[in-house]
């Protein structure tokens, strides 16, 4: 499609974009009958780069199958590692908290956090609008104010604010293009592969799905259910 927009201060912008989808969902049955169902999906702005059928297939089976015949863990502290699709489940709770409607209405624990530590040293978050394919790519925002890349964590510390036009005039800052939403972050990684971060779990809890509402972006507290896999000297049991 192409998203075209116009307003009275001169403006006159569109772009051409798509997207495409595949996914789908298992059911299976338990050795005492009992059924559970898991998916797979892939998404892209060029069909080209989405994932094979066979492979969401294939990942959709091994999710179901790895919930089956599950056990409960007994009540405890255990160091906990999420799944890559867990974890950013994690990152969209702090574009909450660091949005400018929260923000202005002082009902987001980050309130005045800016240039301040909120994070490990270790970790940075960027922003990059205008990668080619990118799925969350785009030259302005849906108020029509250009994107740009950006930092938004850098070495822990909180760079950048997400603000609307609006938001931005009640707190008198400059808008940062976020209207609408972002616009490809990027986690940089230390560098450990997936089998590496298991070893340095050593014993505890690989997270792959939270249940429940229990995140207060008012108070930073964080209270949910989770699922997973019991991993043991960095191998998932």
């Amino acid at each position: 499609g192409v998203k075209v927009y116009g307003n009275s201060h001169g403006l006159l912008a569109s772009y051409a974009s798509s997207r495409h989808s595949t996914s789908c969902c298992v059911i299976g049955v338990g050795k005492n009958g009992e059924m559970e169902r898991d998916y797979s999906y892939t998404v892209a702005r060029h069909r080209d780069d989405l994932w094979t059928p066979e492979t969401v297939g294939r990942k959709a089976a091994e999710n179901t199958v790895s919930r089956l015949d599950a056990q409960r863990l007994k009540t405890g502290q255990y160091p906990i590692m999420f799944a890559a699709d867990v974890a950013t489940g994690l990152i969209g709770h702090l574009v909450m908290a660091i949005s400018g409607g929260n923000l202005y209405r002082k009902s987001s624990f980050l309130l005045d956090h800016l240039g301040k530590q909120v994070l490990p040293e270790w970790f940075n978050i960027s922003e990059r609008p205008h990668v080619l394919r990118g799925l969350a790519s785009s030259p302005f925002d849906s108020e029509g104010v250009y994107t740009q890349d950006r930092e938004i964590i850098t070495d822990g510390v909180l760079a950048t604010y997400l603000l609307t036009s609006y938001a931005a005039r009640k707190m008198k800052m400059d808008p940062t293009g976020h209207a609408g939403g972002i616009h490809n972050w990027y986690v940089k990684s230390t560098g450990q592969n997936f089998e590496q971060m298991l070893k340095e779990l050593g014993t505890g809890l690989l997270v792959t799905e939270v249940m429940g509402q229990g995140v207060n972006v008012v108070t930073g507290d964080y209270s949910r259910g989770a699922a997973g896999f019991w991993v043991e000297n960095g191998e998932i049991q």
